[in-house]
């Protein structure tokens, strides 16, 4: 039988107090009913030194790093800040060791109005130019804060799930592919 694939699950916000922890954990407890996946768990707010950190960052850091270059697939769980992504998501992205060639990634959406959308368009760009793969299907909530409850459940979660379930056959299909592809060519050959 053919590995698992190791799918990392990337926090797309580092403020404090984020919502963005209330749509990781809905995500997470998805994915982790579904075996054809091994998840783990990359969070950008550790990833950047700071200055007089407690050895545990150090080590959580290198942990996620291992993560980040053994992934076979990314999904993304990021806001929308004034139109756009958030700034420390595309410092992660641009600064932080990853396996993004010829691995796909999927998205998971929140803001107001557009739920997110404008934020994945551009980092679909922005993937793009690192020779990742994006997976069309995607999950948006618009209106986010609306729609969860205090516990952090979706009120109404059918549509979600179902459109989650969606982009995980998605990047399992797509990780499975370019794996193999990897392993018959290694894309540094075709890169270019």
């Amino acid at each position: 039988m053919q590995d698992r694939i190791r799918l990392v699950l990337i926090y797309g916000s580092v403020r404090e107090e984020r919502f963005c922890d209330q749509v990781v954990a809905w995500a997470r407890e998805q994915i982790e009913q579904r075996s054809e996946f091994e998840l783990s768990l990359v969070d950008p707010a550790v990833m950047f030194r700071q200055p007089g950190e407690a050895l545990e960052l150090a080590e959580r850091r290198h942990q996620s790093l291992q993560q980040l270059l053994r992934a076979d697939a990314f999904l993304i769980v990021t806001p929308e800040y004034n139109h756009g992504y958030p700034a420390a998501l595309k410092q992660f992205i641009d600064e932080v060791p990853a396996s993004w060639e010829a691995r796909p990634v999927g998205f998971v959406s929140y803001g107001g109005v557009s739920g997110g959308l404008r934020a994945v368009e551009q980092l679909r760009q922005v993937l793009a130019e690192l020779h990742a793969m994006t997976v069309r299907g995607s999950v948006s909530f618009t209106n986010a804060w609306e729609q969860f409850d205090e516990q952090g459940r979706l009120s109404e979660p059918r549509r979600a799930n179902s459109a989650l379930a969606h982009t995980l056959v998605q990047l399992n299909w797509w990780a499975q592919t370019l794996r193999a592809g990897r392993e018959r060519v290694p894309y540094e050959r075709i890169r270019g």
